[in-house]
């Protein structure tokens, strides 16, 4: 659990605000419809979640305002559940997918849907083409959903090349 939240930290140090310009959150943005649990099914590396699969997000909202992030996933490597809990604000007003995330005091991240159906996917990206995230509400998705996320993340500028497709194999209850 530390070395998840000094990882975040470090990472979220470096990072900033902001989204690539080939990318637009989308619009008419539906807070209540993206709460609850998503399964991550694509990313690009990063060292917050380097070696884990079995990756989900869970969002709520928070008494006083925002939303609540609890990202857990699995460590094979050290064979444990590992968790971590922030907190997420809009940016530009509740009806766009743009928002802030932090795991650890004022310093926070972007966070930023650009391709949402709130019943079955969302595409993520953060400050610039480093950061991807394909989150889906069942641990697994179609090849043709696939196929249109690398499609799409390709168009953008984003190295569909580097996805690492995530296994969602394990109980996480």
């Amino acid at each position: 659990m530390k070395k998840l939240l000094l990882v975040l930290l470090s990472t979220l140090l470096v990072s900033c605000l902001g989204y690539p310009e080939t990318v637009k959150p989308v619009t008419d943005f539906q807070l209540q419809s993206y709460l609850g649990k998503w399964y991550e099914i694509a990313r690009l590396d990063h060292k917050f979640e380097r070696g884990m699969d079995n990756v989900t997000a869970d969002y709520s909202l928070r008494d006083g305002g925002g939303i609540k992030v609890k990202n857990r996933g699995f460590s094979e490597k050290d064979g444990k559940w590992e968790e971590a809990v922030g907190k997420a604000f809009f940016v530009e007003g509740e009806n766009l997918g743009y928002l802030k995330v932090s795991f650890f005091g004022p310093f926070y991240g972007s966070y930023v849907i650009f391709e949402l159906d709130s019943e079955e996917y969302s595409f993520v990206c953060g400050p610039d083409t480093t950061y991807l995230w394909l989150l889906s509400r069942k641990p697994t998705i179609s090849e043709e959903l696939k196929r249109k996320f690398v499609k799409r993340v390709e168009a953008l500028g984003f190295d569909s090349s580097k996805l690492i497709w995530v296994n969602q194999d394990k109980n996480d209850a």
